[in-house]
C-alpha cells in the first residue's frame, strides 16, 4: 500500500517540517474525505473512523515514494511503534477515501488511539478551515 491520507498537521498547506518531508517524497493524488470524525487533541487533530457517511474527515491523499522508508519516518512521528508504550497515540489503518473525482482508494491514514471523551469534535471535519477559523 502506497497511498496515505492526511488530515492534520502533514497537510502541504501547513508548511511544517514534517509536512514538507511528506510532499518531497510523495505525489499529491487528490483532495478528499473519509468517512470519520476529526477532534482536537492538543495542538494536532485526530481523527477516528464512523459508519455514518454524514460524518467526514476532509483532507489529502498522497502516493509515497518508497513507502517502507517514508512510512518508518511518518511512523515515529506519529508515535508509532516498538519504542512507544502501549496505547499508542495513534494506529495507522486502511481505509476508504473519496476523491474529488468520485472515485475510491484504499489508502492507510493515523487514526487516533485514544478515548475522545472530553475532546472538542471540530463538526466541519477540516482541520484547515479549523485553524483558519480560531
Amino acid at each position: 500500500m502506497e497511498y496515505l491520507f492526511v488530515y492534520g498537521t502533514l497537510l502541504k498547506d501547513l508548511e511544517n517540517e514534517m509536512s514538507k518531508f511528506l510532499a518531497s517524497h510523495s505525489k499529491f493524488i487528490s483532495k478528499g474525505y473519509f468517512y470519520g470524525k476529526l477532534y482536537k487533541v492538543t495542538w494536532f487533530p485526530g481523527a477516528i473512523l464512523s459508519t455514518n457517511t454524514l460524518d467526514k474527515v476532509y483532507g489529502m491523499v498522497f502516493k509515497i515514494e518508497n513507502p517502507e522508508a517514508v512510512f518508518n519516518v511518518l511512523d515515529d512521528y506519529e508515535g508509532i511503534g516498538e519504542k512507544y508504550p502501549e496505547p499508542q497515540l495513534f494506529k495507522k489503518l486502511v481505509t476508504t477515501a473519496f476523491l474529488e473525482d468520485g472515485s475510491t482508494l484504499k489508502t492507510w491514514v493515523y487514526l487516533y488511539n485514544l478515548p475522545v471523551k472530553g475532546l472538542k469534535q471540530i463538526t466541519s471535519g477540516n482541520y484547515l478551515k479549523y485553524t483558519i477559523d480560531k
